[in-house]
């Protein structure tokens, strides 16, 4: 029986998501780029992993438009005027969506929303109307839960209406985040957000200093939570398995000092060969019109290089098999953590990234957060293995040794007791404490919430419910979520109680 048969008798599956799986089977059997026989051996024995990006890649997997261009100068491929009131902004940047490619083939990210559509605010019972409406038209018609838009880190009007509206409909998509950063965000709207994440899963909150810092203020965060340049994005996203690299290491000595190696640099090469074909030849960069149109530039583009498993190399390298004894609980664990995550990075800057120009000609680091079928034996990036989580404040101590060397992205997820709905602004206190000790991003939901965090993305338990009963659903992602749930135990993580 064959890939294609397959995808077009599943009942499961809409036609939008046949069509997409569909059209990667047509482009993986390209053959142009002669990628490193050793690359494919290395993905053949599941030490190393491409993310199904395909064989010829003719468009960049995250691409981070700057909105602006569109709100202040229009479009003229699209045929559009900049626009005068929040329907022609709303309208515009729906119909600009559908023209943002992706490696999902939906838009990644839609824009700091709240900044794009305060000034277009004069009547705010309409400007709530036309952003419900918004709202939902974006998580019935781009459906898949990477798509991702971000708030803040100041408190506005279309903020607050954004918020209202998001734990009204419930939706999983879009994905989003607050930019927060204490001395620009307010109390209140910091507490707003933390109130609406413990009902849907979001918003996320980022550490808007760290950002800023890395990035300057044109950065955004995307698909899980991807941190890239404004007005670019990323080209490629591999990942690095370590926790199967681990199994193949005969000391800690041959794992740093051989193995890493090797592996980082057929990964490196095989981003090379991608990210030159997409400059170089493919026509994106040459003819879309959102480079000729100044919505993106080639030299704010970075690849990504992902990892994960690490928790699972320390504790196979130290010989710990119970996992509440060993990465995470662990002074040896975590020091023999950092110290590996320290070595990659190193490891990273000596390879000279082509094409690069704005990311300081290298590779920034990922923390991947994993596919369904990872299931338990590789957690996602640096995180603690679902079910050995400690403590909250102990999680977080541990999050910070880490998450500064993830400028392209990482994150933890905390699930909570329905208790903390009644105290948002006391999660906002631990927030805040965790981002100024240095976490990156810190994500959230409920237990009993419909709409829940998988590993960065979202989808709604009464989808999978249907997805169980072999009924197709919307969000492509709730395919993704059932895989994980079922093989990776990603929904039972320690619940913090107060």
């Amino acid at each position: 029986m064959s890939d294609v048969y397959k995808i077009v008798t599943d009942k499961t599956l809409t036609y939008k998501q046949q069509f997409v799986l569909l059209a990667k089977i047509g482009e993986n059997t390209d053959t142009t780029i002669p990628y490193n026989p050793l690359w494919i051996q290395a993905i053949e024995e599941g030490m190393v992993c491409d993310l199904f990006e395909g064989a010829l890649p003719y468009r960049p997997r995250y691409i981070i438009p700057d909105y602006h261009v569109l709100m202040e100068k229009g479009s003229d491929f699209l045929e559009l005027g900049a626009p005068t009131d929040l329907w022609e902004a709303i309208h515009s940047l729906l119909i600009m969506y559908n023209h943002v490619p992706s490696v999902s083939s939906f838009p990644v990210f839609l824009g700091d929303l709240d900044t794009l559509l305060d000034p277009f605010i004069k009547d705010e019972q309409e400007a709530e109307k036309a952003i419900r409406l918004f709202m939902l038209h974006i998580d019935r018609v781009f459906t898949d839960s990477f798509v991702h838009a971000n708030i803040g880190p100041k408190d506005t009007k279309a903020g607050r209406i954004i918020l209202k509206v998001t734990k009204e409909l419930q939706t999983a998509v879009p994905n989003m985040t607050v930019k927060y950063d204490p001395d620009i965000t307010s109390d209140e709207f910091a507490s707003l957000c933390a109130s609406t994440m413990l009902d849907t899963a979001k918003p996320s909150f980022a550490n808007h200093k760290m950002f800023t810092e890395e990035f300057g203020e044109g950065y955004a965060l995307a698909s899980c939570y991807n941190g890239l340049r404004l007005a670019g994005g990323g080209y490629t996203l591999p990942r690095l398995k370590l926790a199967s690299i681990a199994q193949k290491a005969q000391s800690i000595e041959h794992f740093k000092n051989e193995l890493l190696p090797y592996y980082v640099q057929l990964m490196s090469e095989f981003m090379d060969m991608r990210i030159r074909f997409m400059v170089e030849e493919a026509s994106f960069f040459k003819s879309n019109f959102l480079v000729k149109e100044g919505f993106i530039k080639q030299e704010n583009f970075v690849g990504m290089f992902g990892m994960v498993g690490l928790a699972e190399s320390v504790n196979t390298l130290l010989e710990i098999d119970d996992l509440k004894k060993g990465y995470g609980h662990l002074q040896e664990a975590d020091d023999l953590g950092e110290d590996i995550i320290k070595h990659l990075d190193h490891l990273i800057s000596l390879h000279p990234a082509p094409y690069s120009e704005n990311s300081q000609n290298r590779y920034w680091l990922h923390a991947q957060v994993g596919i369904e079928r990872d299931g338990l034996g590789s957690s996602p990036g640096t995180r603690i293995p679902v079910g050995a989580e400690p403590e909250t404040h102990k999680q977080i101590n541990h999050s910070t040794r880490f998450h500064k060397y993830f400028p392209a992205g990482t994150g933890d997820i905390y699930r909570f007791d329905e208790t903390w709905k009644k105290t948002p602004e006391a999660l906002v206190d631990i927030i805040r404490g965790a981002l100024l000790r240095g976490v990156r991003y810190f994500s959230g939901y409920c237990e009993n919430n419909d709409v829940v965090r998988v590993t960065g993305y979202l989808v709604k338990r009464s989808e999978l419910e249907k997805l169980d009963r072999k009924e197709a659903v919307k969000n492509h992602a709730t395919v993704l979520g059932q895989g994980s749930r079922d093989l990776a135990k990603a929904l039972d993580r320690r619940v913090n109680r107060q």
